[in-house]
C-alpha cells in the first residue's frame, strides 16, 4: 500500500540525486601542463614540456649504460613557475635535482650529473604553477 509520504519521499530522492549529478562535476577547464617525451628510453632522451599554470609531473625510465648523464632544459624567458628535474642512477640515489624558476636567470641549465651506477634510471620532470614552455634533453655522459 503507497502512502503520499512514499511519494513525496521518492520524489525528494530523485531530485537530489538529479541535482548532485549536475554539480559534483569537476571543473575540466582548470590550468594544466603536458610533458612529452620525443626520443628514448634507450640512447638519448628528450622533449618538451607546457603549461598554462598548472602542477605536474611525469615519471621516465631511462637506461644509461654509463655513470653519469649529459643534460640540458630550458624554458621561454617569459614563463612562471618552477621547472624540476629529478634523476636517479640504477641504485636509486639521486644524481641530480635541479630547478629553473620562471620570470628569473638562468633559464637554462645544463652539465654532467654526479656519479652513478649504470643501468635502469629514472628521470622525474615536476612542473608547478607552470606557464610557459620549454624543454630538456639528456645523453650518457663520460
Amino acid at each position: 500500500m503507497k502512502t503520499p509520504n512514499f511519494k513525496l519521499l521518492t520524489i525528494l530522492t530523485a531530485f537530489t540525486i538529479f541535482i548532485g549529478t549536475f554539480t559534483s562535476c569537476t571543473d575540466d577547464d582548470g590550468p594544466t601542463v603536458n610533458i612529452t617525451v620525443n626520443e628514448g628510453p634507450n640512447g638519448d632522451i628528450g622533449g618538451d614540456f607546457t603549461g598554462d599554470g598548472g602542477n605536474g609531473s611525469r615519471t621516465i625510465n631511462w637506461t644509461n649504460g654509463l655513470t653519469t648523464a649529459d643534460y640540458n632544459a630550458d624554458i621561454t624567458s617569459t614563463s612562471s613557475g618552477t621547472f624540476q628535474i629529478v634523476i636517479s642512477d640504477a641504485s636509486g640515489n639521486v644524481v641530480l635535482d635541479r630547478t629553473i624558476n620562471g620570470g628569473t636567470e638562468p633559464d637554462t641549465i645544463g652539465g654532467v650529473t654526479a656519479t652513478g651506477e649504470p643501468g635502469s634510471w629514472t628521470v622525474t620532470i615536476i612542473l608547478e604553477a607552470f606557464d610557459g614552455n620549454g624543454s630538456y634533453s639528456l645523453s650518457a655522459g663520460n
